[in-house]
C-alpha cells in the first residue's frame, strides 16, 4: 500500500510540474521585431529562410551513422587479445557485413550521388 501511495504522489507531483511548465513558458505576445533576424541592428538584406540542401542533410546524416559506426569499431580491435578469437571474429564481420550492407543500400539508392 505504501508503494501504490508514494507512486500515486510521485505522478501527482510530476503532472502538477508538467501543467506549470506548459502553462509558464507559453509566449503571449508575437511581436514583428523579436521574431525577424538580427543583423547588428540594421534591416536584413535578404531573407533568412534560404531553401536547404536535402542532399547535405542526408550526406551528414550518413556522415554520422559511421562515424558512430568507427567508434564501435575502435573497441572492438583492443579486446582482441583478451576475448575468444572465433567469437571475435565472427562478430566483428557481422558487424562490418551489415555497415557494407548499410553502404551500399545508400549507393542504389542515389543518397551518395552529389551531381545528381
Amino acid at each position: 500500500m505504501l508503494l501504490y501511495f508514494m507512486s500515486m504522489t510521485i505522478m501527482i507531483i510530476s503532472m502538477v510540474i508538467m501543467y506549470l511548465a506548459s502553462t509558464l513558458s507559453k509566449k503571449s505576445i508575437n511581436d514583428r521585431e523579436k521574431t525577424s533576424p538580427f543583423e547588428c541592428g540594421f534591416d536584413p538584406m535578404n531573407s533568412s529562410r534560404l531553401p536547404f540542401s536535402i542532399r547535405f542533410f542526408l550526406i551528414a546524416i550518413i556522415f554520422l551513422i559511421f562515424d558512430v559506426e568507427i567508434a564501435l569499431i575502435l573497441p572492438m580491435i583492443m579486446i582482441i587479445k583478451t576475448s575468444n578469437l572465433m567469437g571475435w571474429s565472427f562478430t566483428s564481420l557481422i558487424f562490418i557485413f551489415i555497415l557494407l550492407l548499410g553502404i551500399l543500400h545508400e549507393w542504389k539508392q542515389g543518397a551518395l550521388n552529389w551531381s545528381s
